[in-house]
């Protein structure tokens, strides 16, 4: 596993180069990380014998390409079996997947904070340890917690929110990261988590004071909130970059007729170029500029993304992303995706 936009390196740079630089691998501001993991440098047994006195905890997650429920599990029965003939007293995982999920790796301890609490993953390449585990209690403590919510407008989810910051690459401590469609914000209250300031418009006056109700509530400073339209406010300066969910159009709880997305592409299309243009003229070259845009399930099971690359391209800004590959955000089944797309000012 690596860190991608946070570090900024190019290429990128392994957990174990991290670790040997002292690097704090804060998995609780990574976002779409579930779990890091490092190479176990010893067989598992023998890091398993190795680990202090008294009862190990120990699940596997097995990742190779014949991974099943039931291998999974042989392997974690056979750890324990091996460890308790040699005198240590064990506790097994159970496994309902292959996989671990995150919530069973939390719940019962083996996110590497305790040695003797460990989950072991297994690929075709060898085996690793796990060092961290996506907190999923405390995104649904934050998210749940705000008190102005509006699902009409659709719910951001904090990890999100999360991945579009990151996205912007390494930014000095305290810039302003705008987000122009700040909703009851999310990408607001993220950004301040992380230390940055915050500026957020939106053209509902009603969105703005949801945002100042929840940030009020989470008693957050060092954020200015303004009501405006994206494709003509003119914002304060300087702002250091942007992260932002475009508009959407309109919600769909079933896939749309051909016409029916004709009509949204064309709607959200004039507002985000728009938009784009906007800021264009007022931020300097090099800002970074993370969008997520609409993309709509069709009936092959795919997204049909937004026809705007190379208009995109001729407002000024390089694309990061022009393939785009992966960077679709939805559940199973939402008709309604976000297509992250990474920019940066020419």
């Amino acid at each position: 596993m690596k860190y991608l936009a946070v570090l900024g390196r190019q290429p990128e740079i392994s957990i174990a180069e991290l670790m040997a630089q002292d690097f704090p691998l804060e998995i609780a501001r990574l976002g779409g990380v579930l779990k890091l993991a490092v190479k176990l440098e010893d067989k598992p047994l023998e890091y398993l014998q190795g680990l202090p006195e008294g009862k190990i905890t120990v699940g596997v997650s097995d990742y190779s390409k014949k991974a099943s429920r039931r291998t999974a599990s042989e392997e974690a029965l056979k750890l324990k079996k091996i460890l308790v003939r040699h005198g240590r007293s064990v506790r097994v995982v159970e496994n309902r997947e292959a996989v671990l999920s995150t919530a069973t790796s939390l719940h019962n301890g083996l996110s590497g904070k305790n040695p003797r609490k460990v989950e072991l993953i297994k690929t075709d390449d060898g085996w690793y340890r796990v060092i961290g585990v996506q907190d999923i209690e405390a995104y649904g403590r934050r998210d749940q917690a705000r008190p102005a919510r509006d699902a009409k407008v659709g719910m951001l989810p904090p990890k999100l929110a999360q991945i579009l910051i990151n996205l912007c690459g390494p930014l000095k401590p305290g810039v302003t990261i705008l987000d122009p469609f700040c909703g009851t914000g999310v990408v607001l209250q993220e950004a301040l988590l992380m230390g940055y300031r915050a500026y957020g418009t939106d053209i509902s006056e009603k969105m703005v004071e949801y945002t100042e109700k929840n940030l009020k509530y989470f008693k957050f400073e060092n954020y200015k909130l303004e009501v405006g339209d994206a494709t003509s406010f003119q914002w304060n300066q300087p702002i250091g970059a942007v992260a932002c969910e475009g508009y959407l159009g309109k919600p769909f709880s079933k896939i749309p007729t051909e016409m029916e997305l004709k009509e949204q592409k064309q709607e959200c299309g004039v507002i985000i170029l728009g938009f784009l243009k906007n800021l264009g003229k007022q931020i300097k070259g090099g800002t970074p500029v993370v969008i997520a845009v609409p993309a709509w399930l069709r009936e092959n099971g795919e997204y049909e993304r937004l026809e705007i690359i190379d208009k995109i391209a001729e407002l000024g800004y390089n694309v990061d992303n022009k393939t785009r590959e992966g960077l679709v955000y939805h559940r199973d089944d939402q008709v309604v995706a976000r297509d992250i797309l990474i920019l940066r000012k020419k």
